[in-house]
């Protein structure tokens, strides 16, 4: 499988969230005006864009980051990503603004009510500036973050020869317009996202479905859960199926680790049925608590 340009240094450059995770444990989650005990609480490194990152280079992917950072930002995070061996190079520190935030309610079944704080990725960010070293890359993969610098991002990119993946997650739902996801997948080789954002998607473009998806991108990846994955190309469908995890510790960022396995077997140039299968696992590891 052709993936990019063989003679670029670096694989994979992740824009979107670099995160505090702070998840709070319920026996159940509180009906309005209603209050329930926090039976545990934590805060861990997260985000889409860290998480992905963390995930593929694990698996020997050359990564780099870009995204804000501000108040809250902890050494021991910025020591995760170097340990990783994540460059971070795109990673700037906002003054007076505060390191984005989600707060993550979690019930014993594994699911979640989740609040941001987008603090240094909010709305106002300006457009992306690119770097010199931005040609050391092959394929950008643009994930949650303000529309008009990822946009911004996908057109530098472009520009430098780089190959785009689209990614926008949960906030296809608040964030992203018509005009401007078509714009997006436009400029993008790749569409991902799970069953829900892959009908968000479809409704912005005005199709019936996602294979229907590929009049505007050559490539859809849908995460389906438990159920597995699957690859809609100009080769037809291609699905994979998961196994259960064998215990839960938290499904939060499941979804990232399945795109870091499948970058993993996407740059050692397997068929996209390895990817998926790739993929999968990581997510279930992930789930399990394996890191």
């Amino acid at each position: 499988m052709d993936v990019g340009s063989a003679d670029r240094p670096r694989d994979l450059l992740v824009s979107g969230h670099v995160n505090v995770d702070r998840f709070l444990r319920v026996d159940r989650f509180p009906d309005p005006d209603r209050t329930v005990p926090v039976r545990a609480s934590r805060a861990e490194l997260g985000g889409t864009a860290a998480n992905i990152a963390r995930v593929a280079a694990s698996y020997g992917v050359a990564c780099g980051l870009l995204a804000r950072v501000g108040d809250g930002w902890l050494p021991e995070y910025a020591e995760l990503l170097a340990n990783a061996r994540i460059d971070v190079r795109g990673l700037e520190r906002s003054a007076r603004r505060s390191t984005p935030t989600c707060y993550i309610v979690e019930d014993p079944r594994g699911r979640q009510r989740t609040l941001i704080d987008q603090g240094a990725m909010g709305d106002d960010v300006g457009p992306f500036r690119a770097p010199a070293w931005l040609d050391e890359y092959s394929w950008v993969h643009l994930t949650t973050g303000p529309v008009r610098f990822q946009l911004s991002v996908a057109a530098a990119a472009r520009r430098r020869g780089l190959r785009v993946a689209a990614d926008p997650a949960q906030e296809i739902f608040y964030r992203w317009d018509r005009p401007r996801f078509r714009e997006l997948l436009a400029r993008s080789e790749v569409l991902f996202g799970n069953r829900a954002e892959l009908e968000r998607a479809c409704a912005l473009v005005g199709v019936a479905d996602p294979e229907a998806l590929r009049e505007h991108v050559p490539l859809v990846i849908r995460t389906e859960g438990r159920h597995g994955a699957s690859a809609i190309s100009g080769a037809g469908r291609v699905h994979v199926p998961s196994r259960p995890p064998r215990r839960v510790r938290t499904a939060v960022g499941a979804g990232d680790a399945f795109r870091g396995g499948f970058y993993a077997a996407w740059f050692e140039g397997e068929p996209l049925a390895g990817c998926l299968g790739a993929g999968t696992r990581a997510a279930v590891r992930w789930i399990e608590g394996v890191r």
